[in-house]
């Protein structure tokens, strides 16, 4: 995982990763991390197309991963496999 490249999706106006909170009473988010820049892509289009413009996506490598997860208090990440139902696998981090 550490020598893979991953993108994300991250907002222009504040620098914030896109996140997801899979469980609506707990106040944990994990940042969503895709394979492929295309996956990301599919994605916005998919489920943010209105937002398009105010969101971008950038690479990270596996290295960065948990400076990014420390920073921004994230609990883990959540992988997605299908960016078009979107089917995610949550990880959390150890």
């Amino acid at each position: 995982m550490l020598s893979e490249i991953y993108y994300l999706i991250r907002s222009k106006a504040d620098g914030r990763y896109l996140a997801a909170h899979p469980n609506e009473d707990d106040v944990s988010s994990f940042v969503l991390l895709f394979r492929e820049n295309f996956d990301a892509l599919s994605y916005l289009n998919t489920h943010a197309g209105d937002l398009a413009d105010r969101l971008t996506v950038e690479s990270i490598s596996g290295t960065q991963l948990k400076t990014v997860l420390q920073r921004w208090s994230f609990k883990g990440v959540g992988i997605v496999t299908d960016p078009l139902l979107p089917k995610i696998d949550f990880l959390v981090q150890s």
